[in-house]
């Protein structure tokens, strides 16, 4: 799932803290594609107790929904009607059916949480603001993250950017995902992939708005 999928499961919290800390590991790859850290491989760093355990629940937590997530036949089921969809237009792409598939999936997810007045970003962008940037610091020396400050000069501008807002627009989604695409592959689509890939999932989004709360009430009945 996506960032603002991942807050809604905790959407009604009081820790700032915790909602980072449940879209830190989408933070930390999308500041460097080859940054990894595993918290939960020294969880004696984050027992109770610690000011660091709110920060690694959320990122327990995000682990857990994604988990759910993609053992869902929700999603097996859209991503496998999406990649027939997409599958055509990318016949001279580098960039794979069930990739693309798989991401726009979740971007259409968070679209939809704005779209349908479900998650406010004044709200999440507010959390992720006010939580503890020491205490953030310390988690990821912690976890030998390979360059701190280039991380948390990377928050504050996804936090000043409030980049989340323009997935309200549908035309973004396919922005977006050629964003994340291009991560990957120097250029992902022609301007004619782009053109067809709008149109499919557009069209995809209003048909996925009549039962996109299923999956979120699915994994909300799952979590611990």
């Amino acid at each position: 799932m996506n960032f603002l999928s991942h807050y809604y499961f905790e959407r009604n919290t009081e820790s700032s803290d915790e909602v980072l800390g449940t879209v830190l590991p989408d933070l930390v790859k999308n500041a460097n594609k080859n940054w990894r850290i595993f918290p939960e491989k020294n969880q004696s760093y984050f027992l109770n107790g610690s000011r660091l355990s709110y920060l690694f629940n959320g990122w327990k937590r995000h682990l857990e929904v994604d988990k759910h997530f993609h053992s869902s036949s929700f999603f097996k089921e859209h991503t496998r009607r999406l990649r027939i969809a997409v599958e055509p237009v990318l016949k001279n792409s580098p960039a794979r059916s069930f990739f693309i598939a798989h991401i726009a999936l979740e971007l259409m997810l968070d679209s939809l949480l704005l779209t349908e007045d479900i998650i406010d970003t004044t709200d999440f962008y507010t959390h992720l603001n006010r939580s503890d940037k020491d205490i953030l610091r310390n988690f990821l020396d912690l976890n030998k993250l390979p360059d701190t400050n280039l991380f948390l000069e990377f928050l504050k501008d996804f936090i000043t950017s409030a980049y989340l807002n323009s997935y309200r627009e549908s035309q973004h989604i396919l922005y977006a995902l050629n964003r994340i695409c291009m991560r990957l592959w120097n250029e992902p689509f022609t301007e004619q992939q782009k053109t067809e890939l709008t149109f499919i999932l557009i069209s995809y989004l209003e048909e996925l708005k009549k039962d996109f709360m299923i999956i979120f009430e699915q994994i909300n009945n799952r979590l611990r």
